[in-house]
């Protein structure tokens, strides 16, 4: 049963200028590209979303030989559980306050309050500054000794900054912006080597989804709290 099913995300979803195109990242892609405006907008919908762009891209990259990005998807998958999670049980826990106190507040059926976002704490700029150089140097002296990634580094640096990235995005972090910034600088090129082009331009996309994503999560930290 699931032969069948990879054989068929391996297919040619499409040609460009050539290049034939597997559902697998076709798919991948259009999950992917859903995520991050969701994410952008605060939306918790932007989890399971994600969800279903590990699994695409899981396979995908490992086809591509791209190994550290194809373990990454796995990781992200667990880490998109936690972060659904979080930003569920934190509406929850809050609606559910406002409900002890204002009569009716539930039946309104309007979206409870959302986790805030803040600004990254020194302490865990120097926890993440530490962690991102012994993981990626760790990282890629594996692929390079024990696989035939052609690209250790850089397949090395997108999982590790991806999934700092992540960890940010499940806190409100607004600084996981610029670490996702970085992971589609590396990003492009590195896909692009691959002949994953739809992919390659999709993470210029998501570049420019980064930069508007900072400013609006800018703008929440700007804005002052009022009290439900």
């Amino acid at each position: 049963m699931i032969a069948p099913l990879l054989a068929w995300l391996d297919g040619a979803a499409l040609v460009a200028f050539g290049v034939p195109i597997t559902w697998a990242e076709v798919l991948g892609d259009v999950a992917g590209a859903a995520c991050v405006v969701l994410v952008v907008r605060q939306n918790i919908l932007s989890w399971p979303i994600g969800l279903l762009n590990n699994v695409f891209w899981g396979w995908l990259f490992y086809r591509a030989k791209l190994y550290g990005d194809s373990s990454l998807q796995g990781v992200f998958f667990v880490l998109g559980l936690y972060g659904w999670w979080r930003w569920a049980a934190v509406s929850t826990r809050a609606r559910g306050s406002r409900a002890s106190t204002t009569t009716g507040s539930v039946a309104s059926g309007g979206p409870g309050p959302k986790l805030p976002v803040r600004r990254t704490r020194a302490s865990e700029w120097r926890v993440l500054a530490v962690g991102l150089a012994i993981s990626t140097t760790a990282v890629a002296a594996f692929l390079a000794g024990q696989t035939d990634s052609p690209a250790p580094v850089a397949d090395a640096s997108v999982l590790t900054l991806s999934l700092a990235a992540t960890w940010g995005q499940a806190q409100k972090l607004l600084e996981s912006w610029w670490l996702w910034i970085a992971v589609d600088v590396i990003s492009v090129p590195l896909y692009a080597s691959r002949a994953l082009y739809p992919t390659a331009a999709l993470y210029v996309a998501f570049g420019v989804l980064c930069v508007f994503g900072l400013r609006a999560w800018s703008r929440d930290l700007a804005a002052p709290v009022t009290s439900p």
